[in-house]
């Protein structure tokens, strides 16, 4: 996956997550779920872009 792909995919998931959090609870197991994703996007954008 290059950068570019990821941080589109970056601000899908930031985007998706305070649409949740609007009718959600930060509780709940939908918005918990995105978040992890989201983290685990930026984990591996830091991995990539670390290395250069």
């Amino acid at each position: 996956m290059c950068v570019k792909e990821l941080l589109k995919d970056i601000e899908d998931c930031r985007s998706r997550m305070i649409q949740l959090t609007a009718s959600a609870s930060f509780t709940d197991h939908i918005v918990v779920d995105i978040s992890t994703k989201l983290d685990r996007l930026l984990n591996k954008y830091y991995t990539l872009t670390a290395k250069k």
